[in-house]
């Protein structure tokens, strides 16, 4: 299973879609975080936050929650954003951390990459830097960064203990994880694990909440926390997995119930 390859494909189509004009999404209905109107990517940035940035920037967002407006951010911090995609995220945390403060941008795919680079551009945001690289080795020294973000990206990962130890490696002590993500209560059905379209969706590779909080915790970090921001039904599931060569009417009742958007809070410790 080629995880980075699949996501990295998907991606880069949902880039290319936005730059040519053809609207925002990545897979049409072939997988969840994908579309603007779908459960998960739907109604997560206010109108006011909408107006500060370009639309390109808007319509290439693709997360599971808005961690820029639940992490704290204080002027003069450093921020990191795990898989960047268009720079929505990078933007907003960019004026928050204004004035003297920096926000990095960290995405594997050129095409996301070129579009979040325009975005700050045509926003005229100066305190930011994109970088390309993988969240699993982040290009940056130890102890550099105040925050990290990422927006329904880790779970994208097929090595989340390798992204977690690179997260607090280059936190500094005392620095803060704020992320949002898709977890789940208790296991899915394997039959979703194993399909490619669905990790480029999210679904697929999203940990149970407890399993998050042992991770974390096996990763250094303290003060865990885990708070539910919006919970998917059965409707919201079926629309996850139709078109995906999977028996909806027998997989449905079993992820009733089992999904859900999270803001996930760590820290690094002072000593």
């Amino acid at each position: 299973m080629d995880v980075k390859k699949i996501v990295k494909e998907k991606y880069g189509e949902a880039a290319l879609k936005v730059i040519s004009g053809a609207g925002g999404g990545c897979c049409g209905s072939e997988a969840s975080c994908c579309t603007s109107a779908d459960p998960i990517s739907g109604n997560l940035y206010d109108e006011q936050q909408k107006g500060e940035l370009p639309e390109t920037a808007v319509l290439a967002s693709l997360g599971c929650g808005n961690p820029t407006a639940l992490a704290e951010l204080k002027p003069g911090e450093t921020v990191l954003d795990l898989g960047s995609g268009g720079g929505i995220d990078v933007l907003l945390s960019a004026k928050r951390v204004s004035p003297g403060g920096k926000a990095y941008g960290l995405d594997m795919t050129d095409e996301m990459l070129a579009l979040a680079r325009e975005n700050q551009r045509k926003a005229g945001v100066e305190n930011v830097e994109f970088l390309k690289g993988e969240i699993e080795n982040i290009p940056l020294p130890d102890n550099s960064v105040d925050v990290i973000i990422s927006n329904c990206v880790i779970n994208l990962s097929a090595d989340k203990n390798r992204v977690l130890r690179e997260a607090f490696r280059v936190l500094r002590p005392g620095g803060r994880f704020a992320v949002s993500d898709v977890v789940t209560k208790g296991g899915i059905p394997e039959e979703i694990r194993k399909s490619m379209l669905l990790w480029a969706g999210c679904v697929a590779g999203a940990l149970q909440d407890t399993e998050y909080r042992e991770k974390l915790e096996a990763a250094g970090f303290e003060g865990v926390e885990v708070e539910p921001t919006r919970m998917y039904g059965l409707e919201d599931a079926m629309s996850f997995i139709r078109d995906n060569n999977i028996d909806v009417e027998a997989i449905a009742p079993q992820v009733e119930g089992k999904f859900m958007s999270a803001f996930i809070r760590a820290r690094k410790p002072l000593a």
